[in-house]
């Protein structure tokens, strides 16, 4: 009991610890609107008790989180039939990455896809733009970006504001791209379902419904730290109206293009998965051969941290650059190297290298408390890190030519928006898990 009291009292410090830097960090603090910020931390709290303590409510979550897990097993046929027995293969991560992970992020993709023709997608994105618009008194354009951001990725939710990106102020430009950063696209969310919670079913389910809670949770979080960091300082359009246009001439031309954009994706995520493992390898011989050992490091990290870093490594310094965050958002103590490990991977690399390091420590039993486990779901579910902000750029720019130097300017500020509102939720879920 006195460990879960440390763990609520220090979450409870993080919020303010974490809204106090984006304070800090705020263009303009005689413009917040601190009437936003209270409405959508409320937003968030509300939004948490109904998802993970009220009964009814619970209960109609685990069967959209159910769903998510029978697409895994949907999937699983696709799989069969193209690579036979191989997909069974899961005593090594390669097997399971290249035959379970990544055939899941194409089909998703063109599941979203032919959800989006038939008009199912955009009544709820409408309906969580609604509620979102209604809590923080925010323009249309931006609420329903963020709403769309909880379901399809950083670059494919602008689409569903495009007429607007134009004529957005940098306020709405950074709201935009913080709830890009903030949260995941579906695709990637099935695949951490199969890769947290193994061939368990209860497990799936278990993550399923935290890691989709997480990226609802994001949302009003983003905009709290958006809206603090970059204050609104002109009148903005309030119209809250979903753009007509489908995608896709018909119900297979819509799966076809869901299906290539979901090869792109798996492609990026195997090369980005590739490339920086290869990097991190790199900078690990690096720091182990050449400095840990010449200096005596590598015995003293060893001793350090009972044998969890054998040696001077870049994970050992991202964890104890990253450990004030996991102490923050209340995780176990003896766990907090290792999930400031992973909030460091998930900035520096991206979150699918922190998840799979993730699901290598919860395994081996490096991360032994379940809701240290639990709360790292939270933390590192969102697309805040350093490629991501290139991506944007590129992508929205595409979009906006006119506004691709205030995404620019912009860029790293998302960045750490993103990254403050995932820590605000891992810290709020911290109350409830």
């Amino acid at each position: 009991m006195p460990d879960t009291v440390s763990s609520l009292l220090r979450a409870a410090l993080g919020i303010g610890v974490f809204l106090g830097a984006c304070w800090l960090m705020s263009e303009n603090r005689r413009k917040i609107n601190w009437r936003l910020v209270a409405g959508g931390m409320g937003l968030q709290f509300v939004l948490a008790i109904l998802i993970l303590r009220v009964p009814l409510v619970e209960r109609a979550f685990d069967a959209v989180a159910r769903f998510f897990v029978e697409l895994l097993g949907f999937r699983r046929e696709g799989a069969v039939f193209l690579f036979g027995d191989l997909v069974e293969r899961t005593d090594t991560f390669g097997f399971i990455f290249a035959f379970q992970v990544l055939p899941t992020i194409v089909f998703f993709a063109a599941f979203s896809s032919v959800l989006y023709y038939v008009g199912i997608l955009q009544r709820v994105v409408f309906a969580f733009a609604w509620l979102m618009k209604r809590t923080m008194r925010l323009s249309g354009a931006e609420s329903l970006a963020t709403a769309a951001n909880i379901f399809v990725g950083q670059t494919e939710a602008p689409l569903v504001v495009r007429p607007y990106l134009a004529g957005m102020s940098r306020s709405e430009i950074m709201t935009l791209m913080a709830g890009g950063m903030a949260t995941i696209a579906g695709g990637v969310l099935v695949s951490y379902i199969g890769m947290l919670g193994g061939d368990d079913p209860e497990a799936r389910l278990l993550f399923a419904r935290h890691l989709l809670t997480a990226s609802i949770l994001s949302a009003p979080a983003a905009i709290v730290a958006a809206k603090m960091m970059v204050p609104e300082t002109r009148v903005v359009i309030e119209t809250l109206e979903l753009p007509r246009e489908r995608m896709g001439s018909n119900l297979l031309d819509a799966a076809t293009i869901g299906m290539a954009d979901g090869v792109k994706l798996a492609v990026n995520v195997a090369g980005a998965l590739l490339v920086f493992t290869a990097l991190v390898a790199l900078v690990n011989f690096v720091l182990r051969e050449w400095v840990g050992g010449w200096s005596g490091l590598n015995a003293g990290i060893a001793a350090l941290t009972g044998g969890r870093y054998d040696a001077f490594s870049l994970q050992f310094v991202l964890g104890v650059l990253f450990a004030p965050a996991a102490w923050l958002v209340g995780v176990a103590p003896q766990d907090v190297l290792g999930v400031g490990q992973l909030l460091g991977e998930r900035m520096v690399l991206n979150e699918f290298f922190a998840y799979a390091t993730l699901a290598d420590m919860k395994a081996a039993g490096i991360i032994g408390d379940p809701r240290s486990v639990m709360i790292a779901t939270y933390a590192l579910c969102g697309f805040a890190n350093i490629v991501s902000m290139g991506i944007q750029v590129g992508g929205i720019g595409a979009l906006a030519p006119e506004q691709r130097s205030t995404l620019a300017a912009l860029a790293f500020r998302a960045m750490l928006a993103g990254t403050f509102a995932c820590l605000l939720t891992a810290s709020t879920a911290a109350f409830l898990v």
